[in-house]
C-alpha cells in the first residue's frame, strides 16, 4: 500500500471585520500621529452605554496572542480576541460631515442600538 496523502494548503480565512478605504486612510492617518511605541490601531468592544457593549478604538502597543490582526496599508489593524465573535461580518467606515467625524460601524449581529448609537447589544 503506497501513502499518495497529499497537503493542500487552505487560503486564509477571511478578516473578521472589514474596513472600508475610508477606514483605512483614518488608520493610516492615526499611525501617523502615533506614540512613539504604538504598533497600531486596536477595536475593542467593552461593556458600557445603555445597550451593553460600545465600540472603542485605541493605539495598542503590544500584540496580543489571540487579537484578530488585519494588515492595511497605512498600519496595522488588530480587533480584541473578546470582542471578535460580536463583530463577525461587520464593515467599519469612516465618515466626517460638518457637524461630527467618526467610525461608523455596521454590524450584522447587533440586535438593537441606544438611542444616541453610542452602544449596542448582541
Amino acid at each position: 500500500m503506497s501513502d499518495t496523502s497529499t497537503t493542500t494548503k487552505r487560503p486564509a480565512p477571511p478578516a473578521a471585520i472589514i474596513l472600508t478605504p475610508a477606514a483605512e486612510k483614518r488608520v493610516a492617518d492615526l499611525m501617523a500621529k502615533a506614540p512613539d511605541d504604538a504598533i497600531g490601531v486596536k477595536l475593542s468592544t467593552p461593556r458600557r452605554g445603555c445597550s451593553g457593549l460600545a465600540y472603542s478604538v485605541d493605539y495598542v502597543t503590544e500584540e496580543a496572542k489571540f487579537d484578530e490582526k488585519i494588515v492595511t496599508p497605512g498600519g496595522t489593524f488588530y480587533v480584541d480576541s473578546a470582542s471578535v465573535l460580536y463583530l463577525i461580518g461587520s464593515t467599519m467606515d469612516w465618515q466626517e460631515d460638518d457637524f461630527t467625524a467618526g467610525f461608523v460601524f455596521n454590524n450584522p449581529n447587533a440586535q438593537g442600538t441606544c438611542g444616541c448609537g453610542e452602544s449596542f447589544m448582541v
